[in-house]
């Protein structure tokens, strides 16, 4: 007992100690980056930190290039995207697949999420989220063929409400 105690003491501790080190690694972001300056100079300033800050992280790195690409920064945030898709794992290409359908450029969000689902044909909830996605761009056929792939792996509570969602032109939520 007295063991056990000791080694979730000791892990606690290591724990601890790492969170710490890696807080210290971050600059601290200091008041004038963003007050006193334009929003659209506060967000660059912020997203620039962001991305240090992201690291080799791919989500982190997506969520960055989501805010510059929403947020009408569209030729940074695509190079973002560009450089994690040039060695994405497939979670990489399903996000920027999803940034790219809430922008609602179809065009550029309908191969990336065909390209995960080739990669990953029996994930039940991304077969309906994609084929909302589909439904909401106009090819109800298409989606009606993902939904029932979906359906037939697993009526999966997520896939059903992204599928009943789109019929009513409500996008599917993250």
């Amino acid at each position: 007992m007295k063991i056990r105690l000791a080694v979730t003491v000791a892990v606690a501790l290591l724990a601890t100690a790492a969170l710490d080190a890696s807080a210290a690694r971050q600059p601290r972001i200091e008041a004038d980056v963003y007050q006193g300056r334009t929003e659209q100079d506060a967000a660059k300033a912020l997203l620039e930190r962001a991305l240090a800050q992201a690291g080799k992280g791919s989500w982190e790195r997506i969520a960055v290039g989501r805010v510059f690409y929403l947020g009408g920064h569209k030729a940074e945030g695509r190079a973002i995207f560009d450089a994690i898709l040039a060695e994405p794992e497939d979670s990489d290409v399903y996000r920027i697949a999803r940034v790219y359908a809430e922008a609602g450029e179809w065009d550029a969000a309908r191969p990336l999420f065909d390209r995960y689902l080739a990669a990953n044909p029996k994930d039940e909830k991304a077969l309906a989220e994609v084929g909302a996605h589909y439904l909401l761009n106009g090819d109800r056929a298409g989606a009606e063929r993902l939904f029932a792939r979906s359906f037939a792996i697993a009526p999966e509570f997520w896939a059903t409400i992204a599928a009943a969602g789109a019929y009513l032109r409500v996008a599917p939520q993250e």
